[in-house]
């Protein structure tokens, strides 16, 4: 199956590269002097990631399944997930798979249903993986051994839910959200819950669906800013609020904040060296951008719709240049 899907990627490429324009209807705008954005983005309806350079064309592209969790690592390479239960390093150079891990592979995961939704290469070259259903978040070698384990509190289990994106954090602790729990936790190295946060539903009943009229608290995404704060992607409660400690929300972007813009999923964010923010707004529909940068006065800044190369569920983005200047791919500055 890996050389039939190398195949047809390659084919899109070398179809792309003699297009050599932006697919019809793409639209990257901007305010003032019109910025542009180099970066990656991947759509699980189209069955895409692709590397976006700043004049709007497809520099890479790959197939995918599933995914909720996507990274271009500092060496070039990506890391990305190629179904629910399979993690992959791809060199975009050549399409080679450079390191793999499926989690149904795992001795300790036998009969069990499982899901992957996020995973982070760290800075001492082990990858973290949190699996859902069976509950935990494992750290791995190179060489696919399990170093570190921890075990995740989750009231309402299921492999669907349980999580979407985790982080580690500079102090070693973990930063989880737990979709199917409506919270944002932050555990420890031995798996003791030291912060929580439950996303407020800000006196509204829940909505099903996945659109502009769903609504709920199932976050998706959360940073931990350099000032100690979290910045929270509320996923189905449409909004992104940053919260203390204390659970104080200090400042916050609601659903029609944005003039002629509706959110909806908002799923990973990004906070760019300027303080700006990127906000991935999954299921809006094509009458809304599927990513839009805001700063903190909640203007756009710049934003991107394309529904040929990309669809209505666009879950994970990275910019990766500003203006022709590359945004760092790890340190402090690095905030997604």
């Amino acid at each position: 199956m890996i050389p039939e899907l190398f195949n047809r990627c390659r084919c899109c490429m070398i179809a792309l590269a003699i297009a050599g324009f932006p697919a019809t209807g793409a639209t990257q705008t901007a305010t003032a002097a019109e910025p542009s954005r180099r970066f990656i983005a991947a759509d699980s309806s189209k069955n895409r990631v692709a590397i976006i350079d700043e004049t709007g064309k497809t520099e890479w592209e790959h197939k995918i399944g599933p995914l909720h969790d996507l990274h271009v690592l500092p060496g070039g390479n990506v890391l990305l997930q190629t179904s629910w239960a399979e993690v992959a390093e791809i060199n975009p150079a050549n399409d080679a798979i450079v390191w793999q891990y499926d989690a149904g592979k795992r001795p300790e995961n036998a009969g069990k249903r499982l899901e992957i939704h996020a995973f982070q290469r760290l800075g001492n070259g082990r990858t973290m993986v949190a699996e859902s259903g069976p509950g935990n978040i494992i750290e791995l070698d190179r060489d696919l051994k399990v170093v570190h384990s921890v075990a995740l509190q989750v009231s309402k289990p299921d492999a669907h839910r349980d999580t979407r994106l985790v982080r580690k954090l500079e102090s070693g602790n973990y930063l989880v959200c737990h979709e199917g729990d409506g919270l944002v936790r932050e555990y420890d190295p031995s798996g003791k819950m030291v912060w929580e946060y439950a996303v407020p539903l800000f006196g509204r009943k829940p909505a099903v669906g996945h659109g502009v009229d769903a609504f709920g608290n199932q976050c998706f995404s959360a940073i931990r800013l350099t000032n100690g704060n979290t910045l929270i992607g509320t996923g189905n409660g449409h909004s992104v609020l940053e919260v203390t400690h204390a659970e104080q929300i200090i400042w916050s972007l609601h659903q029609n904040d944005l003039p002629g813009i509706q959110l909806a999923w908002v799923t990973s964010l990004q906070v760019l060296p300027s303080g700006n923010i990127l906000i991935n707004n999954c299921h809006a529909g094509p009458d809304n951008p599927q990513l839009i940068e805001v700063d903190r006065e909640k203007k756009v800044v710049w934003s991107f719709k394309d529904f040929d190369r990309f669809g209505d569920s666009l879950t994970n983005s990275q910019v990766l240049a500003v203006d022709g200047v590359a945004v760092p791919l790890d340190g402090a500055r690095f905030l997604r």
